[in-house]
C-alpha cells in the first residue's frame, strides 16, 4: 500500500512538476493576480512593487552562493572526504544505505543547514559509489533531512528573537533559545522526526523494476577527473605560489584567529556571515593550498546557476506578498478563527503556505512576526511557541518547494522532479508529526 502510494507520488511529480525556474515564473503570476484580487491592487501597482523588490535580496543571495560554495569546499576536502568515505562504508543493503543518509543528513542540517545541504548530497554520492540503491530515493534522503534545520542551531527565527535589538524586542522582549531551540515540545518534534523521516524514508523504496540506478564508475571518473586535474604537473614559479602550504596556512590561521576571538573572546552569536567565514577558512586549511581549494571552488561554482537567476525572482515575490498586504492577509486569515490552544497549529500552516512564496526563515519571520505576535498576545497564548510555529511551517513546506534543494540537486546531478514525489510523502507525514508536536507536546 504505501509502495502504490510513493509509486503515484512520484509518477504525479515527475509529469507535472516543472523546473525550479518555471516554478518560480508560475508562482510569481499567482502571487501578481492574488494581490490585484485581495488586495485591490492595479496591474502596474503590482508591477511596480515586483520590479522595484526584485533586486532585493542581492546580499542574501550572494550569502546563500558563498553558503554552497564554502560548504562544498570544506566538504570536499581530504579530512571531511575520508570520515564521508569511512561512513559510507558501514552499510551493507539499500535499505541501511537509505536509513544512514537520512539520519547523517538530520543531524549535519540542525547544526546547520548550509553545511548539512552540501554534507548530505555529497555523502549521497558517496553511498552510491558502494551501494546500488535508487539514486533519486538517495538524494530525496539527503534532502530529507532539511526538515529539522530551523528547529535546529541555525535556526533564523530563534535565533533572531534570542538577539538583543531584533526587531520586535519592544512587544516580545528576548527569548532565549532554552524557550525555542531546547524546549522540551521542540526537542520531541526533532526526536519524533529523527524516528520517522528515516523509517518513511525506508518504506519508500521502490522495487528493482521501478528503481533508477547511477553507475558507480561514473561517479569515480568525476572524482577520479578532479583529482588527476588538481594533481597535474605545473613547474612553473606562479604555481609554487598556488600550491605552497607556507602561503595557504598564513591566511588559514588568520582566520582561525578572528574565529577563535569572535567566539571564544567576544562570545559572538552564529549567523549567515560568521559561519560562512568559518567554512570558508576551515577549508583554505585543510585543502593545504591555494591550487587544491580553488579546484574544489570550480566544481562547487557549477552548482549555483540556480540561485543566481531564480533568487531575485523570489525577492520580487516576497515583494509583492509584503508591500501589497497579501501576506498580511493570508495570515490574518487563517489566525481570525484560531484559539489559545490551536493558535501554534493554525499559525504553523499559514507559515506553510506562505513559505511557499517566500522560501527564506528571516524574511517569512519579518512577514508573519507583527501578525503572529499580535494574536498571541490578545489570546494569551504561548509566545516562544507561536514564535517557533513559524520556523516548522518555514521548514516543513521546504519539503515541497524546490528553492533549498538548488544546492543538493547540483551536486547529485538531478533535476527537482526525480526527487519531490518522496519528498511529497514526507510532507504529510511531518506535517502530521509536527502538528501533534505544536499543539499537544
Amino acid at each position: 500500500m504505501f509502495k502504490s502510494i510513493t509509486r503515484f507520488s512520484v509518477r504525479l511529480v515527475e509529469r507535472y512538476l516543472p523546473d525550479p525556474y518555471i516554478f518560480v515564473v508560475i508562482l510569481t503570476l499567482v502571487a501578481g493576480v492574488a494581490a490585484m484580487w485581495s488586495e485591490s491592487k492595479t496591474p502596474m501597482e503590482v508591477i511596480d512593487i515586483w520590479g522595484n523588490g526584485f533586486w532585493g535580496l542581492l546580499s542574501f543571495t550572494m550569502q546563500m552562493l558563498l553558503v554552497l560554495m564554502a560548504g562544498y569546499m570544506l566538504a570536499s576536502t581530504p579530512a571531511v572526504k575520508a570520515i564521508l568515505s569511512a561512513l559510507a562504508s558501514l552499510p551493507r543493503s539499500p535499505g541501511a544505505a537509505i536509513i544512514l543518509v537520512t539520519f547523517v543528513a538530520l543531524i549535519a542540517d540542525w547544526i546547520n543547514w548550509g553545511f548539512g545541504l552540501v554534507v548530505s548530497a555529497l555523502f549521497a554520492k558517496e553511498i552510491a559509489k558502494k551501494v546500488r540503491v535508487d539514486y533519486r530515493l538517495l538524494v530525496a534522503s539527503a534532502y530529507s533531512g532539511f526538515i529539522v534545520w530551523h528547529g535546529g542551531l541555525a535556526g533564523s527565527v530563534p535565533l533572531t528573537i534570542a538577539t538583543e535589538g531584533h526587531f520586535q524586542a519592544s512587544k516580545i522582549g528576548i527569548i532565549g533559545t532554552g524557550e525555542t531551540i531546547f524546549s522540551t515540545f521542540n526537542l520531541l518534534i526533532v526526536l519524533a522526526l529523527f524516528i520517522a523521516v528515516p523509517l518513511v524514508n525506508r518504506l519508500m523504496m521502490p522495487s528493482e523494476e521501478e528503481s533508477v540506478y547511477i553507475s558507480p564508475e561514473l561517479l569515480e571518473q568525476d572524482a577520479k577527473a578532479q583529482e588527476d586535474a588538481a594533481n597535474a604537473a605545473d613547474n612553473r614559479p606562479a604555481a609554487r605560489l598556488e600550491n605552497s602550504t607556507i602561503l595557504a596556512m598564513l591566511i588559514g590561521i588568520a582566520g582561525l584567529a578572528y574565529l577563535f576571538n569572535y567566539y571564544v573572546i567576544k562570545q559572538g552569536g552564529l549567523n549567515l556571515n560568521v559561519i560562512n567565514f568559518t567554512f570558508l577558512f576551515l577549508a583554505i586549511v585543510l585543502h593545504g593550498n591555494a591550487r587544491n581549494l580553488l579546484n574544489s571552488l570550480n566544481e562547487a561554482v557549477k552548482g549555483g546557476a540556480g540561485i543566481i537567476i531564480q533568487f531575485p525572482f523570489y525577492a520580487g515575490i516576497m515583494a509583492i506578498m509584503v508591500d501589497s498586504g497579501l501576506a498580511k492577509t493570508l495570515s490574518d486569515w487563517f489566525v481570525s478563527f484560531a484559539t489559545v490552544d490551536s493558535l501554534p497549529f493554525w499559525t504553523f500552516m499559514s507559515a506553510g503556505l506562505v513559505n511557499m512564496f517566500v522560501p527564506s526563515g528571516g524574511g517569512q519571520w519579518a512577514v508573519q512576526a507583527p501578525v503572529v505576535i499580535a494574536s498571541a498576545q490578545a489570546l494569551g497564548a504561548d509566545m516562544p511557541r507561536v514564535a517557533m510555529a513559524v520556523a516548522w511551517g518555514d521548514a516543513w513546506t521546504n519539503l515541497l518547494q524546490p528553492f533549498w534543494a538548488l544546492p543538493v540537486l547540483a551536486i547529485a546531478g538531478l533535476k527537482a522532479k526525480d526527487i519531490m514525489g518522496f519528498c511529497l510523502i514526507q510532507l504529510f507525514v511531518t506535517g502530521v508529526i509536527i502538528s501533534i508536536g505544536l499543539t499537544y507536546f
